[in-house]
């Protein structure tokens, strides 16, 4: 998936950094599982939306408004989670970078 999916190479991208960011502040263990937590939920989500999107190509391999629609709230399932991520880190590192 991280090879294939560019939106996928981005959030794995995004976790490294968060990674690192973690032991250069030297967050504290509730602060890491919050963000082990937001990583593991959005790469799943990443993982949940390419296995959806695969299995419409496969079973619907011509255009259809509802597969079209299937596929777009996969892709929203992912956008959310990732926005929370995105909310957990600005909470726990921007504090710390000012």
């Amino acid at each position: 998936m991280i090879k294939t999916q560019r939106n996928a190479q981005i959030h794995f991208i995004a976790a490294v950094a968060a990674i690192v960011l973690g032991f250069v502040y030297k967050i504290d263990f509730i602060e890491w599982c919050l963000v082990v937590i937001a990583i593991g939920l959005v790469l799943m989500a990443e993982m949940f939306n390419t296995a959806i999107e695969v299995l419409i190509d496969l079973v619907s391999p011509e255009i259809q408004n509802k597969a079209g629609k299937a596929k777009d709230i996969a892709a929203g399932a992912v956008l959310i989670t990732a926005i929370s991520a995105a909310i957990i880190g600005s909470i726990i590192f921007l504090p710390k970078m000012f």
